[in-house]
């Protein structure tokens, strides 16, 4: 797999055409989908799968415009073996900034116990959500006792899948790490203003749900029974 995430250029085009993935149509798909918003920050993420003789490759392009979030993801498939034939599949999403209720970072460091201020991160997970869709994984709950045969209920996760993208120092590049979190710095910024504008009607969830929300996301147990 070789992903390849870009935030910091003032050009999409320029990070589309870098990525090289038909960047000529992602940016005609983001230019409709936007129609006519002025872009802000952006993030480029491309990942590339090897199955057997075959290249899978799928683009997700996230740009703040404005009020609203576009999400644009494109995917391609062989139609052949040869690879000659080729079909694309576009997909966009514009979300209003009034909607998203949660932006969730997980971070990875590696020797904590040496850090210090400004060390990079080794791994960087970030979620969005917007539309309350949730996966709950449960499974039934034990206890230490090994001899103990009551019903404890059942335990599990709790988390929200509307975008979950993962962006590795190893794999992707530091730089690519360094852009993913600086979207998530101004997407949080975007969906959940200080001060005046945070009491807007339809403002992001405040800090304390916020906080709850990303618990559950990352793996926060709950115990019925």
């Amino acid at each position: 797999m070789t992903p390849l995430s870009s935030a910091t250029g003032p050009d999409l085009q320029a990070d589309l055409d870098r990525a090289g993935f038909y960047p000529k149509m992602v940016a005609d798909i983001i230019d409709e989908a936007l129609d006519g918003r002025e872009t802000g920050a952006h993030l480029v993420h491309l990942e590339t799968h090897f199955d057997q003789h075959e290249v899978h490759r799928h683009i997700t392009v996230l740009v703040l415009a404005e009020d609203v979030l576009l999400v644009a993801h494109v995917d391609d498939q062989q139609l052949d073996e040869k690879g000659k034939e080729v079909m694309a599949q576009v997909s966009t999403e514009l979300v209003q900034l009034s909607k998203v209720t949660t932006v969730a970072t997980s971070y990875v460091y590696h020797q904590p116990q040496n850090y210090s201020t400004g060390d990079m991160v080794k791994e960087l997970t970030l979620g969005i959500a917007w539309a309350g869709a949730q996966r709950i994984d449960l499974a039934p709950a034990g206890c230490a006792d090994p001899a103990c045969d009551a019903d404890h209920g059942y335990t599990g996760t709790s988390q929200q899948e509307d975008l979950v993208l993962r962006v590795s120092a190893e794999a992707d590049g530091v730089n690519a790490v360094t852009a993913a979190r600086g979207f998530a710095k101004s997407m949080r910024r975007a969906s959940a203003p200080r001060g005046a504008d945070a009491s807007r009607p339809g403002a992001a969830a405040p800090a304390a749900e916020v906080r709850g929300r990303v618990g559950s996301r990352f793996g926060r147990n709950t115990h019925q029974g």
